[in-house]
């Protein structure tokens, strides 16, 4: 199976309704929706219409919007719970049992058989009632599950008709090649399609999802900045970037230039920065520094980046204004300046940076007002009055 043929299952409005931080009206979640379309995710997960009459309501509301992305609702593997699922309008079900010996003992109490009984009244129910819903049967606590009862589970559902089998690495144990192991064997048990979702507690989520797709799982679970229970899961820009860096043309399906609108939106919403390294949208996430870094950035930007800024709307920027600083890319601003200065004059406002810059930090404009400085000794210009302040707060004026 190809990995062009994944598709996305954003779960910011159900997995991210989980986040400590979150708690969404019915517009923001209205809002969240149709940034997450426009920006091309293939399906949007909400939080069960059991899980509150509130939620039943936004349920239908998102459900009706007419959204290209097909609109998904989680629920236990009971009929009451697809009940109302169906008549909430939903395009798919995603049913979730737990399997491993911890949860059906202290969670539910069921037996595999049982599990495996369960499962088949609330597909069969589902498809008897709305043949066109798609549906996902999910096992809770994988990697924490006994591979024959996995497999035997699997099988079954497989048989009755489910259109996807899900794998939950629930508390974020596996490692990268656990899941491939998982999924390859799971690939060679099932016709139907395998989706992964997978939690962040050890920060292996992002590794995790990309090495399902690799293995053969068809559908991979993503929330917004990977908000969502304690850690949360693998979140939508990072699993991009993963992709990205494979092949940018896995991800020329979706609005890229979308992604820090969408991020921004979540984060103003739950109360939370986007974190400084975030992939793509972090403010250092284009930010370069060394002197040597710099240089190889200004001739051949692919020399010290794998994503191309422009490809998300994003900039890079040469920080310039630290000890670590090259001359190459002081030139750089010169030129941006439009100042006039040879290469051995830019050399030496650059050892004047740096040594300043060993004494205390400096900013930006401070480096403008040096190469100012610098070029006005060497044309015989003035600086204005702003600039010659600044200087002499620098201890720069006179010197050169």
């Amino acid at each position: 199976m190809s990995i062009e043929r994944y598709a996305i299952i954003e779960s910011t409005l159900r997995e991210g309704e989980q986040f400590a931080g979150a708690w969404f009206t019915p517009e923001q979640k209205v809002r969240i929706a149709r940034a997450l379309d426009e920006f091309g995710v293939e399906y949007l997960e909400l939080t069960s219409p059991m899980a509150s009459p509130q939620s039943e309501a936004d349920c239908r509301l998102i459900a009706g919007l007419g959204l290209r992305a097909k609109v998904l609702t989680h629920i236990r593997t009971r009929i009451d719970d697809a009940q109302r699922a169906l008549d909430a309008g939903v395009d798919g079900i995603d049913m979730v049992i737990g399997t491993s010996s911890q949860l059906r003992k202290f969670s539910h109490g069921k037996s595999i058989p049982e599990i495996i009984d369960m499962a088949y009244e609330v597909i069969t129910y589902i498809r008897d009632h709305a043949p066109h819903v798609e549906v996902r049967f999910s096992t809770e606590d994988s990697f924490r599950s006994n591979l024959v009862d996995l497999l035997t589970v699997y099988r079954a559902v497989d048989e009755i008709g489910v259109d996807r089998v899900g794998i939950a690495d629930t508390v974020g144990v596996a490692t990268p090649l656990q899941v491939y192991d998982l999924v390859r064997t799971l690939r060679s048990v099932v016709s139907c399609d395998i989706e992964f979702h997978g939690h962040n507690d050890s920060g292996s989520a992002i590794a995790n999802a990309y090495m399902a797709l690799e293995a053969g799982a068809t559908h991979v679970d993503t929330t917004v900045l990977g908000i969502g229970e304690r850690n949360g899961i693998t979140s939508l820009g990072g699993l991009i970037a993963r992709l990205y860096t494979v092949d940018k043309r896995l991800v020329e399906k979706y609005n890229l230039p979308m992604l820090r609108e969408v991020e921004n939106l979540v984060a103003d919403i739950v109360g939370i920065q986007v974190p400084f390294n975030n992939p793509i949208t972090g403010i250092t996430a284009f930010t370069h520094k060394a002197g040597i870094h710099a240089k190889a950035i200004l001739n051949s930007p692919d020399t010290y980046e794998a994503i191309r800024p422009e490809d998300f709307g994003m900039t890079r920027y040469v920080h310039i204004a630290h000890r670590l600083t090259g001359w190459n890319a002081v030139k750089h601003r010169v030129q941006q300046l439009g100042l006039n200065l040879t290469d051995a004059q830019i050399k030496e406002a650059t050892a004047h940076i740096k040594s300043l810059a060993d004494e205390k930090p400096l900013a930006l404009s401070d480096v403008d007002a040096i190469l100012r400085h610098y070029h006005n000794i060497y044309n015989n210009g003035n600086l204005p009055e702003r600039e010659e302040r600044l200087l002499e707060e620098l201890g720069v004026r006179g010197e050169g």
